[in-house]
């Protein structure tokens, strides 16, 4: 019977990362503190509590603050130049010297702490590049993953060959690789996206969302099943393990033109994780991994996961030839996608 691979001993077996491996060991330091508290729910204290205001108008919570911090005193030991997180405005510097940066969403899906329902963590290796390192496309991602706090806590990772699962022993306490190489179906038959938008999006996303509604009766011939979490790592996880695809589009409502979700510490680690593992990810104009940020907390669309429904989407915003709704002529998910679908191909 084989051994057990733990994370210290799958990053050992890649001595060219030395630096990486030790900044992902630090946030899986910072994922078991984090694990603890969760686990203890309000045992740990009103942990929804909001405590300030946040970019996105929710409120910045108490578990929000306190995941920062610890991440943040995890990596001060770390290879680190500078720290970026969505509950912070500007970068951190924390070792001026350092070869990498990181960035990381310390708490997605904070509004289910109180309902069980999964969170997590989400981040970003780069390399400290120039002056203004964090505006670098995905693609440079040294590596990227995700901490997910449910049932069990697991960390998905990619180092840019394939996609792994390491989930924590509660008892010895180390992560241990339960999943290798992750791969991604290219098709699907479930589908995440939260349906109470509908009003708002733009009549390709909503034709296209109409079309699985039919089921077997509708154009596809066949019968979908829809799921959302309110937390993408729970979506992303739950792809990785038995396929699927999920959409947060852009849409009409105020302040969700260029889609919700943010890019650098959002959209290119789950990118880089689902390329890794077979899928795809796509704003639509083209690849997640190819965007170029302009700035830390750029918002972006989002669609990834199943290659062929990706590509389904994609193609439904090239052909687009109604000129009725000039917000989505500019500001489409999927403006230029004739490029995607060949991107996809």
């Amino acid at each position: 019977m084989n051994e057990p691979v733990t994370l210290e001993t799958y990053l050992a077996r890649r001595p060219e990362l030395t630096a990486v491996g030790q900044t992902v060991l630090a946030l899986a330091h910072a994922g078991r503190k984090i694990a603890k508290i969760l686990a203890r729910g309000r045992l740990a204290g009103d942990l929804s509590a909001l405590v300030g205001d946040s970019r996105d108008g929710d409120g910045q919570k108490a578990l929000d603050v306190l995941t920062h911090d610890i991440i943040r005193q995890a990596l001060e030991a770390s290879p680190v130049a500078l720290f970026a997180s969505e509950e912070a405005d500007k970068p951190e510097l924390l070792d001026a010297t350092a070869k990498l940066v990181v960035a990381v969403d310390p708490l997605d899906g904070s509004s289910n702490i109180d309902t069980l329902a999964p969170v997590g963590t989400i981040f970003s290796i780069l390399p400290n590049l120039g002056d203004h390192p964090f505006l670098q496309p995905g693609r440079n991602q040294l590596a990227a993953g995700f901490l997910i706090y449910g049932p069990q806590t697991a960390m998905v990772l990619s180092l840019g060959q394939s996609t792994d699962v390491f989930t924590l022993d509660p008892d010895s306490g180390a992560f241990i690789k339960t999943r290798r190489a992750a791969k991604v179906p290219a098709t699907t038959h479930e589908y995440a996206i939260n349906g109470s938008n509908m009003r708002h999006w733009d009549p390709e996303i909503r034709g296209y969302v109409n079309e699985l509604l039919q089921g077997r009766d509708g154009p596809r011939g066949e019968d979908f099943n829809t799921r959302w979490l309110a937390s993408m790592v729970a979506d992303a996880y739950r792809i990785l393990v038995r396929g699927g695809v999920y959409l947060y589009p852009g849409d009409a409502r105020r302040g969700y033109r260029h889609g919700r979700l943010r890019l650098v510490y959002e959209a290119n680690p789950i990118a880089m994780l689902m390329e890794c593992a077979g899928g795809a990810a796509t704003d639509g104009r083209g690849p997640i991994l190819d965007l170029v940020p302009t700035e830390i907390h750029q918002r972006c669309p989002l669609v990834f996961g199943a290659t062929e429904e990706v590509r389904r989407v994609a193609h439904a915003y090239a052909h687009q030839a109604s000129d009725e709704m000039p917000l989505f002529k500019k500001r489409s998910l999927f403006r230029k996608t004739a490029s995607v679908a060949e991107s996809l191909a």
